[in-house]
């Protein structure tokens, strides 16, 4: 399957990388699968997918089930890795990630990267995109 554009391999490699408990890493994850360089249109529509209850916020029970937005397979993240992915996008400490402003900027993948050193399958997530 693919998501958005991004190619079946990359995917399948960077969720291979993240089996286990505790190895997710979402810049590397990020970085494997491509986001970097999607547009902004893209990464908003794939933010409102991954906001199941279309709040306009990803809160910590949407982001927990992250990876299983590439794969319906995939394993839900830890309370540790979600947890440390929460924190980085989250810039207002409010416990969410929302969409507009500074923290929109973190879904950015393109600006996230210049910066640094889901519960859905993804035939739904090519749907939205």
């Amino acid at each position: 399957m693919s998501f958005a554009g991004l190619n079946d391999a990359d995917v399948a490699a960077a969720l291979a990388a993240c089996t286990a408990a505790d190895s997710f890493n979402h810049k590397a994850f990020f970085a494997k699968v491509g986001l970097a360089s999607k547009s902004n249109d893209d990464v908003k529509k794939a933010f409102y997918v991954i906001d199941q209850d279309k709040s306009g916020f990803i809160e910590e029970d949407e982001l927990k089930l992250f990876l299983q937005n590439f794969s319906a397979s995939a394993r839900a993240l830890t309370d540790a890795e979600t947890k440390a992915f929460l924190a980085d996008g989250d810039k207002d400490g409010d416990g969410m990630i929302g969409v507009d402003g500074e923290e929109y900027s973190f879904w950015n993948f393109g600006a996230f990267f210049q910066q640094q050193d889901m519960h859905v399958p993804c035939k739904s997530l090519q749907s939205q995109m």
